[in-house]
């Protein structure tokens, strides 16, 4: 992997982690485009961890007072009727099926899952999906109204991700919108679901990173992932700001449009020979 190239995935890392048009597509996308190869599953995953970073500043204030509250209701039978407690099992809840689907398939996210058909038609075809749940969701909901079944559904949406293209905010907004959650709500979910399972998969995939399996995957050095990281976490803070500023007043069909547009480029380019899909 080259400097430039480290620099530039940093930047779209940091720019679409919490879009809803998938960080990952976008890495595989601007990694063939741009540079001819795949910086690879890994790569994508690590510097996850810098974003992760940016929500776990960003939120600071919630995720100790939520932790500290789920320690004293194992306890104490007082606190478990508070929605930080009950949000605290949210959280758990809605991580293990992106854990159990994240360990099974490894092998075929960090292959077959990578191939741009399958990422240029996610992109569209969730794209309409979300489209469908911003035009049917009622939002009427807020977080004071969230329940286990919501975590739980938006947890096997954010599970739906692990295909580059679907998008992780992306899955868990539309789940969130179906079950008519207002989108800032379900977008303050998603940011706190999203804190375990990126985290976990970025620190299993350390080692992965410089030894990639795949054929014709770039490998950085550790300086490369450690820059590249820390601008995900620069621009990734700017950007959970910016969008949860953005969905309490606006609808999310630009997304929507800016998926299918992105999708369709990408087939014209492979259906051209003009990019490879592996």
């Amino acid at each position: 992997m080259t400097w430039v190239e480290a620099i530039v995935l940093g930047l779209v890392q940091g720019l679409t982690e919490f879009l809803p048009v998938s960080s990952s597509g976008h890495l595989r996308i601007t990694s063939e485009l741009f540079f001819g190869r795949d910086a690879g599953a890994s790569f994508t995953a690590v510097t996850q961890l810098g974003t992760e970073a940016a929500v776990l500043i960003y939120f600071a204030k919630d995720i100790w007072r939520i932790t500290r509250t789920w320690v004293v209701g194992i306890w104490d039978k007082s606190v478990r009727s508070s929605l930080d407690y009950r949000m605290a099992w949210y959280v758990i809840v809605g991580t293990i099926p992106i854990g159990i689907f994240g360990f099974l398939f490894k092998d075929q996210i960090r292959t077959a899952g990578r191939n741009l058909w399958l990422v240029a038609t996610t992109l569209i075809v969730f794209a309409f999906v979300l489209a469908f749940a911003e035009y049917w969701g009622r939002q009427t909901r807020s977080l004071e109204n969230f329940r286990m079944r919501d975590g739980v559904v938006m947890g096997f949406a954010q599970a739906m991700a692990l295909i580059p293209g679907v998008s992780r905010s992306g899955g868990t907004l539309t789940a969130g919108l179906l079950l008519n959650l207002t989108r800032e709500t379900a977008a303050r979910y998603s940011f706190l679901l999203a804190i375990p399972a990126v985290v976990l998969s970025g620190v299993f995939s350390l080692g992965d990173v410089f030894e990639p399996a795949a054929p014709g995957t770039a490998a950085p050095t550790v300086a490369m992932l450690v820059v590249a990281t820390i601008i995900a976490f620069g621009v990734g803070y700017a950007a959970i700001a910016w969008l949860l500023r953005y969905v309490a007043h606006h609808t999310l069909y630009v997304f929507v449009l800016y998926r299918v547009a992105l999708g369709t480029l990408v087939l014209a380019l492979l259906m051209t020979g003009t990019i490879s899909a592996t």
